[in-house]
């Protein structure tokens, strides 16, 4: 975790909302300058921190809002951080809690130089990295629909499908398989949805793929020089990443992944593991799947066979996660392409 303590002559938290944001302005000394409430507006917010624009250091939760505060803080050349929603603990931890409070709170963490600091992603490439995102969402939706049909199927005991329905060609008579009327318009509907959700993520992964072209596409065609890596985990990767440099090791890589467990542990003794949501789970996810894929080639059956030998099966694909994302880190870093050889000697 890393913390913000840079020095400043003024000292700004916000507890922001959709609605209003609560602003809290400390000098040097930690004496409240300000705290009032406001619109969440750009002309509000402005007015109300002009009188301290000289050395002003503005901090903000990391919530759903915060898109607009970071630009507009960029825009007229304000400092920003972003403070780490689950490490404030010292905002939950009080006997009483509100807006005012809160919003005196991250001023002062800020000024102490004990505000846990989240990375403020770039505008430019925000925007396609939730676009990534909302293909996600779309992809398991569709995929809860194909799940829905199987089911159905093995409920009225029915004789399974021939092929896949994961492609539109072998969804042809998937209605007429079942007898009962009622059944026959709920696996329609289901069939209607999966078609439209099809038409969707393609035209999402055309306009994915033209903006992945203009941001970093050579990095884009490393990343899937990687066995079981595709164009869909590559742009996740790229756009939840974003730039390697802002990580300094690969232990912190496979943190920020999601790929290590961190242990708990108070005068010699391990109490557990914690931290489990610390980092990004959509880099998590396409690390988990490139895994898997990475089975389907014979240097991955041979290595997974290793791996089980000597951790068990359980942790297996866990461990080949974690070795796969540690090959991304080096790769991003030196500029270079997926080296079989290393991977497997490593």
């Amino acid at each position: 975790m890393r913390f913000y303590n840079r020095q400043h002559t003024y000292y700004c938290g916000i507890d922001l909302h959709v609605k209003t944001l609560y602003v809290c302005i400390l000098d040097g000394t930690g004496q409240v300058l300000v705290h009032s409430n406001v619109p969440s507006t750009p002309e509000a917010f402005l007015e109300i921190v002009a009188p301290y624009r000289d050395g002003l250091v503005v901090a903000v939760e990391c919530m759903f809002t915060w898109y607009w505060v970071a630009d507009l803080c960029a825009a007229e050349c304000i400092p920003c951080v972003l403070g780490h929603a689950l490490a404030m603990k010292a905002l939950h931890g009080g006997k009483a809690k509100n807006d005012r409070i809160d919003s005196h709170k991250i001023a002062v963490l800020l000024r102490g130089g004990l505000l846990p600091q989240a990375s403020v992603y770039p505008a430019a490439m925000r925007s396609t990295r939730d676009l990534i995102r909302r293909r996600l969402h779309l992809v398991r939706k569709r995929g809860q629909l194909l799940a829905h049909i199987q089911n159905t199927r093995a409920q009225y005991n029915l004789p399974v499908f021939g092929r896949t329905l994961a492609y539109r060609t072998n969804r042809a008579g998937v209605v007429e398989h079942f007898p009962d009327p009622s059944v026959q318009k709920s696996i329609a509907v289901d069939r209607a949805l999966i078609d439209q959700y099809d038409a969707l993520v393609i035209d999402l992964e055309l306009t994915i793929v033209r903006e992945a072209k203009r941001h970093n596409a050579d990095a884009c065609h490393r990343l899937r020089s990687v066995p079981g890596i595709g164009k869909v985990l590559a742009l996740t990767i790229l756009y939840e990443i974003h730039d390697i440099t802002r990580v300094d090791r690969v232990q912190e890589f496979a943190s920020y992944a999601r790929l290590v467990k961190c242990k708990n542990q108070s005068g010699g003794k391990t109490l557990g593991t914690g931290g489990a949501k610390m980092g990004t789970v959509h880099v998590k996810w396409a690390f988990s799947e490139a895994a898997v894929l990475f089975l389907r080639h014979t240097e991955g059956k041979k290595l997974i066979a290793r791996i089980q030998k000597q951790h068990g099966k359980g942790q297996a694909l866990s461990i080949l996660a974690h070795t796969i994302g540690r090959a991304v880190f080096y790769m991003l870093s030196r500029g270079t392409v997926f080296s079989r050889e290393t991977f497997l000697a490593a």
